[in-house]
């Protein structure tokens, strides 16, 4: 299996869950949940894939998204009971999500021949704007745009990505590292309370 292809399909199946569980938070019905996990699962994707201009989008030309998104989205309310440490499973599988979907969208901008900073755009829309179409659709402020830090991990591994690049390294090395980067700074920045400062409107 193509490496870019096995970390998409992570990463849908890491969005599915993150949103199933935001809508269970908030008592949705079963038709609910699954809405709210699709968009979440591929509304970044959709958005990257119709401006460079890649359409279909991706999971409409590939029904293995689809299958992902069903299945994931049962196991998550079958298993409610068990992941349901809501804080903390639904930071971690949104926290994976972002990694992973950094690399996707950063791989787009490359192969669409775009400029790095470009790429690297992409690679934060494709992580972060699922999310932000998930807390509006359930009445929250979009955690991007909250004091907690949430882009800037996306676009240190974005960099990092480039980065290595210059290097002769394996692609798979390149993926595993610059993912590593966008989950691990998230944490630690969780863990330690690190945050952008607020503007607060003047008195």
């Amino acid at each position: 299996m193509d490496m870019l292809y096995l970390i998409d399909i992570l990463g849908t199946i890491a969005f599915t869950i993150s949103g199933a569980l935001v809508a269970i938070n908030k008592r949705m019905d079963a038709f609910g949940v699954f809405i709210i996990a699709s968009v979440t699962a591929v509304g970044g994707g959709t958005l990257r894939d119709v401006l460079i201009g890649s359409t279909p989008v991706v999971w409409m030309q590939d029904m293995t998204y689809i299958y992902l998104i069903v299945i994931s989205t049962i196991f998550a309310i079958i298993a409610r009971s068990k992941i349901d440490f809501f804080r903390t499973s639904l930071f971690l599988f949104d926290t994976i999500g972002i990694g992973l979907y950094t690399l996707i969208g950063v791989e787009k901008g490359v192969t669409a021949g775009l400029h790095p900073i470009i790429c690297i755009a992409l690679g934060v829309m494709s992580a972060c704007f699922g999310g932000v179409i998930r807390d509006i659709l359930c009445n929250e402020i979009p955690v991007l745009f909250r004091k907690e830090i949430y882009a800037i991990p996306c676009l240190l591994g974005g960099v990092t990505y480039f980065v290595l690049e210059l290097f002769p390294i394996p692609d798979n090395l390149v993926f595993l590292v610059s993912g590593g980067i966008v989950i691990v700074t998230r944490l630690l920045a969780v863990k330690f309370h690190i945050a952008l400062p607020i503007i607060a409107p003047k008195s």
